[in-house]
């Protein structure tokens, strides 16, 4: 069984979230692994620890919390965060709806239904969980001076 550092999900958490810095949006992404424990009983308990240590299966739950640092009102905020290579999206986050996804390392998005990948043949085929590269939120009202909310999307280490 291979031991994967969260380094690897924390890289790719820490620099790739980005927003309009010039609207006063700050950003922090919190990576965390989903554990399930067994009591004696044999009964299921599921929560959430910080993801410092995963192994390939493990799911993990990705928050991305943002907060108006600034003096205005920020409109129009994209917030854009790249997925790493051994790392497969699987779906966003109750709060996160209107999420869309690239599989193309962020040129294009747009619903996974929509979009497509090339294979190397020239043929195409529709683009699956696993390909995904970058998902990415428009935020649909502005944030006042000192708002702030909390994405969220599902992957697991591969």
């Amino acid at each position: 069984m291979r031991l994967f550092p969260i380094v690897l999900a924390a890289i790719v958490v820490a620099a790739p979230a980005l927003a309009q810095v010039k609207s006063g949006i700050e950003i922090k992404t919190e990576v965390q692994a989903v554990k399930v424990d067994i009591d004696a009983k044999g009964n299921k308990r599921t929560s959430l620890v910080p993801a410092t240590t995963v192994v390939p299966g493990t799911p993990l739950v990705y928050w991305i919390r943002y907060r108006n640092g600034g003096v205005k009102p920020a409109t129009s905020v994209v917030i854009n965060n790249a997925i790493g290579n051994n790392i497969w999206f699987t779906d966003f986050g109750a709060n996160s709806e209107t999420g869309i996804v690239s599989v193309d390392g962020g040129k294009t998005f747009g619903p996974l239904t929509t979009l497509k990948i090339k294979n190397k043949d020239g043929t195409s085929r529709a683009a699956q969980r696993k390909d995904v590269t970058n998902v990415r939120w428009t935020l649909s009202t502005p944030v006042k001076p000192g708002g702030s909310g909390v994405l969220s999307f599902y992957a697991v280490v591969q």
